[in-house]
Order: C-alpha cells, then structure tokens, then sequence
C-alpha cells in the first residue's frame, strides 16, 4: 500500500514577522555611518575657511584714506578729475569703486566716498 500526504495551501501557512533589533553595536556602526558626512563638511570648512581672508598684502594703516562727499551734480568721473587731474579718470573711478566695494559707478548725493592713499594727497 502506498501513503499520499497532503499540504495545506500555501495561502493557509503563517509565518511569524519578526521585530528588527539592533543591538548596541548595531547602533555604534549607524551612528558613526551618520558622523562621518558631517566630520567631513566641518573638516573642509575649517581648513578651507581661512583661505579667502588670508593674503600677503598688507593693509593700509588707519587714518590715511581722505573721504569727499558727493555733491549734487558729482559723480565719480568728475570726483577722480578733481583729486588727480594728472592720473587718468578711468584707473581712479576703478580705484575708488574697488576701495568702496560700490556695484557700479552710480553715486548719490550726500553719500561718502574714500579715496585710494595714493589720490589722498593730490587734493
């Protein structure tokens, strides 16, 4: 005689989930997965920060920039013609422009404008 066994579906079959635990290594090793990007960015912004302030040359010492205020009607064409009439306008306008970190060449009046050490004196 022969024996037949029989399943039950497959669809019938439990299976038990289990509950994901880490244990104290676990959270060790993800912890340190997690540090290791923001070590890296504070590394590179401490040794790279610096580097846009630091620069051989030397600033001028204080006190020596003379500042004219702008008169209506002035603008800086006509304010580098009078403090340097022997320099060319176009280097003095792109010195006082870079001195004070002006956007363009526009001028108000009123406003304050320091000249370079070098036109100081011509005035």
């Amino acid at each position: 005689m022969s024996t037949v066994t029989l399943a039950a579906p497959a669809s019938h079959i439990t299976t038990k989930r289990t509950r994901l635990r880490i244990t104290r290594r676990g959270r060790r090793v993800l912890a340190s997965f997690a540090a290791v990007p923001v070590v890296a960015a504070l590394g590179v912004a401490i040794l790279g920060g610096g580097a846009a302030l630091g620069s051989n040359e030397e600033g001028a010492p204080a006190g020596t920039f003379a500042t004219v205020t702008v008169m209506p009607g002035d603008s800086l064409w006509s304010i580098a013609q009078r403090v340097a009439p022997q320099e060319d306008p176009r280097d003095v306008v792109a010195a006082i422009v870079s001195l004070n970190q002006l956007q363009g060449s526009l001028v108000a009046a009123g406003q304050s404008i320091s000249l370079p050490a070098e036109y100081s004196n011509a005035r």
